[in-house]
Formats: C-alpha cells, sequence, structure tokens
C-alpha cells in the first residue's frame, strides 16, 4: 500500500479547467445545510469558501430562526428557511430538504447544525436519498456516531471530515495507527475519511492521500467549515469524491500556509483562509 503525498502538481492535474463557454449550471448545484441559533457562522464560512471554489449555483439552507441573519450576511447563495424546533432544523424539513437535493450535484450536512433529533432525522433522510456525493462535517458526524448503521446503508458516495475527536466517537475502539484506524473505519462504513490533523489522511480504505499543508493557525473555529464547504464545491464541478477530498484538504492547508505567512499564525482567521483560496485556484 502506497501513501501519496499532495503537492501542488498533483492537485492541478485534478482541478478541472474552467470551460469557456460553461454557465453556472455548468459549475455545480450544491446544497449546504448548515448552521443553528448561536453557530451563523459555521453556515456562512461554508458557504463562502463554496463561493470562493468556484460553486455555480450554492443554495444555504437554515433553521427559521437564523435566516434573518444570514440572508443580510450572504449576498451571492441562496438563502432560504427550514422548520425549526428549538434553534435546530426540525424533522418537518425533511420534504422541502428532499425537494432540494434531487436537483443539487453535492451536497454538504453538518456544520454549525447542533445535535437533536431532528438533526438526526435530516440526516438520515439526506443519506438515504442523495443521489449526488454527500459531505458529512462536525454535527452530521456527531449525530451519526450512533448510528452507523445509516452510513452503512447508504449506496451513493459519502465524504466523512473528522478532526481527531469526532473521528474517536465514529470509532471509539479503533487500535493501531493513525492510518490504519482511518482506513479500517473507511472500509467498514463503505466510506472515503477525510481525518483532519497534522498530516491529514485521505483515504477510501484502498488509496491514500497524505496532505503535508497548513499549519496551527488553522486550529481555530471555522476553519473546517471552510474545508468542507470547499469539498462540496470541489465535488460539485464534478471532480470524482476521493480526488476532490485530497484536493480540498491540500488546498485549504495551502490557504492557511499563505495567511500564516502573510498575518501569523496568531492572527490569521477562517475568513482570510476563504479570502485566500482564489490565489489557488486560477
Amino acid at each position: 500500500m502506497t501513501v501519496q503525498v499532495l503537492d501542488k502538481s498533483a492537485v492541478q492535474a485534478i482541478l478541472p479547467d474552467r470551460v469557456p463557454w460553461g454557465h453556472k449550471g455548468d459549475f455545480g448545484k450544491i446544497l449546504l445545510l448548515c448552521g443553528s441559533v448561536g453557530y451563523t457562522g459555521a453556515a456562512a464560512l461554508a458557504a463562502r469558501a463554496a463561493l470562493r471554489a468556484g460553486a455555480g449555483l450554492i443554495y444555504l439552507g437554515v433553521p427559521q430562526p437564523i435566516y434573518p441573519i444570514l440572508a443580510v450576511k450572504l449576498d451571492e447563495p441562496v438563502v432560504f428557511p427550514l422548520p425549526s424546533r428549538d434553534g435546530t432544523l426540525a424533522e418537518a424539513a425533511v420534504p422541502e430538504i428532499l425537494d432540494r437535493l434531487a436537483g443539487c450535484d453535492a451536497c454538504l450536512a453538518g456544520p454549525g447544525l447542533g445535535r437533536s433529533a431532528g438533526v438526526l432525522a435530516v440526516m438520515s433522510a439526506v443519506l438515504g436519498h442523495a443521489r449526488c456525493p454527500v459531505v458529512v462535517d462536525a454535527d452530521g458526524i456527531n449525530v451519526l456516531a450512533a448510528h452507523k448503521d445509516i452510513l452503512c446503508e447508504r449506496t451513493g458516495s459519502t465524504i466523512l471530515t473528522p478532526h481527531d475527536g469526532e473521528f474517536s466517537r465514529l470509532a471509539p475502539e479503533a487500535s493501531g495507527s493513525r492510518l490504519a484506524q482511518t482506513m479500517t473505519l473507511a472500509k467498514a462504513l463503505g466510506a472515503i475519511i477525510l481525518r483532519k490533523g497534522h498530516r491529514t489522511l485521505i483515504t477510501d480504505g484502498t488509496a491514500v492521500y497524505e496532505n503535508r499543508t497548513g499549519n496551527p493557525g488553522m486550529a481555530t473555529g471555522g476553519s473546517g467549515d471552510v474545508l468542507s464547504g470547499l469539498l462540496a464545491a470541489l465535488l460539485g464541478q464534478g471532480i470524482d469524491p476521493l480526488p476532490a477530498a485530497a484536493c480540498a484538504a491540500w488546498i485549504h492547508g495551502a490557504a492557511g500556509d499563505l495567511c500564516a505567512a502573510q498575518l501569523g499564525q496568531y492572527g490569521m482567521t477562517p475568513t482570510d483562509m476563504v479570502e485566500a483560496l482564489p490565489r489557488l485556484l486560477k
């Protein structure tokens, strides 16, 4: 088994050219399900990252109580309210989500969603019905940790993006090296795992990429939301899930390195990383 260490040339070889005659429908229609009361930033960062990564159309579904905030914050994405209970998505949101999901090229679910019965119902419905690739991040991972059967039964492509804490919730009995643990979980779930951290690992259980870009200045709330929005945008543009996850990891880390060089690791923010993305996607 060979671990491919990512570099700029490998990433550039994967990224597609922008078709000169293309229109917004050619560059991916993506659905983002993010945010809850108190966590509007997660939704905004994921949507802005997807925008900066070239997504053609971005639909952002949020719980109704935070809709007015995000509708003012975000100009380009289509923000729409969904039924809510106690500040998080309610099970009543499922029909509209599935209706919108049917026409999308990729979906992201999880950043800032919170943990509730409604969020679990939404995650179950999305994974059970989505024909497009689905990125599961943050609270999407947390609510599924006790319901891994939902992940195992999915027939489409799923990309999980856990940090080590979230990984331990998915695989509390994991043993062996970090690489062995990650490959074993990917095989068990039939998913791609992008395990964040120092030397991020990306694997489908067979092929493995390792990313060495990034720095400790990225260890701050919101950084993962940028990564997941970026990844959803790349998937929406037609990149196959495993190389898309590898590209997203490298680009995300490289954006962090640009910010650290310009601003220092102490003062850089996830918003700075979003604004650095275009310099890596020329």
